[in-house]
């Protein structure tokens, strides 16, 4: 149980990180052309270790439609509406925005996982983790606060993904399918439709600086997509979809020690918002019935 739970506080480091990565791609090039790289430098390393360890069989062929929702979930939708999000915000505040995610796997689990039925301490952990992203939204300020456009765009996001954890637990998990397997084939069918659909003028410009380069190859690419996902469905398995949204309760912390770090402005407000999270984060773990 202590990897597992090293693994869900490795995700929420890895996601965490990846706001300031999306912040210096999108000074660049445009969310859509972020997101394909991204799942591109992602998919590549999953595809290399697929293959050599043929996890990636016939048999696995009629579960494709699950793989093409998975892929919309789970990547595509749900990174560019972080990527959109997190253009328009200090990557901070988009990091605690992220949070949301546990609330709608909370709402989806709720009607859809009759036995990972919520119990009250988790609903009120789900009640404080959400008073948190309201304080980070600042929704009283209108226009002279944040972004309304940013901020709807990273509830879609985690509207998405959490979505998705409540997805792969009801029609993935069941099928007991390598977790390597799932990640290759939705990241794979991600890069096919995001090729099709957007449009890839001046996306060398990310060349043109280093460190979005890096970030976007490694941070987003390598670590933030092709090693996440294989900590992601490792998570689902071993705890069910509310336990693992957790991993996205660490995410805004770790997105906040950064924005400080690079210079971004965090008053009292984003720390009250964080013990929000923290506190709603505990309860979240602690309220499992103990028959599940």
């Amino acid at each position: 149980m202590f990897r597992v739970y090293a693994a869900l506080i490795l995700l929420g480091v890895i996601w965490g990180s990846n706001f300031i990565f999306m912040k210096w791609a999108t000074e660049l090039i445009s969310p859509a052309q972020t997101v394909f790289l991204r799942v591109l430098f992602g998919f590549l390393p999953l595809a290399l270790i697929a293959w050599r360890s043929k996890v990636i069989t016939r048999k696995q062929l009629p579960h494709i439609p699950h793989f093409i929702v998975m892929s919309v979930l789970a990547t595509s939708f749900y990174y560019y509406g972080f990527v959109a999000g997190t253009a328009l915000l200090p990557s901070s505040i988009a990091g605690l925005l992220s949070g949301s995610i546990p609330i709608f796997t909370f709402l989806g689990a709720a009607l859809f996982l009759p036995e990972e039925r919520p119990t009250k301490r988790m609903a009120l952990g789900v009640a404080l983790g959400f008073a948190g992203i309201v304080l980070s939204a600042r929704p009283w300020q209108g226009a002279m606060g944040v972004s309304l456009i940013g901020v709807l765009w990273m509830l879609a996001g985690s509207l998405s993904v959490g979505a998705s954890f409540v997805y792969a637990r009801r029609f993935l998990s069941p099928l007991k399918l390598p977790p390597l397997a799932l990640a290759t084939w939705q990241t794979g069918i991600a890069v096919i439709t995001l090729s099709v659909l957007i449009d890839f003028e001046g996306i060398t410009k990310i060349a043109t600086n280093t460190q979005a380069m890096w970030g976007t190859v490694l941070g987003l690419g390598l670590l933030g997509t092709g090693a996440a996902y294989l900590i992601y469905y490792f998570i689902i398995e071993r705890l069910g979809s509310v336990k693992a949204a957790g991993a996205t309760y660490i995410a805004p912390i770790v997105a906040v020690i950064i924005g400080a770090i690079v210079g971004e402005d965090i008053t009292s407000l984003e720390i009250i918002a964080l013990i929000s999270i923290i506190g709603g984060v505990l309860l979240i773990q602690t309220g499992r019935r103990a028959s599940v």
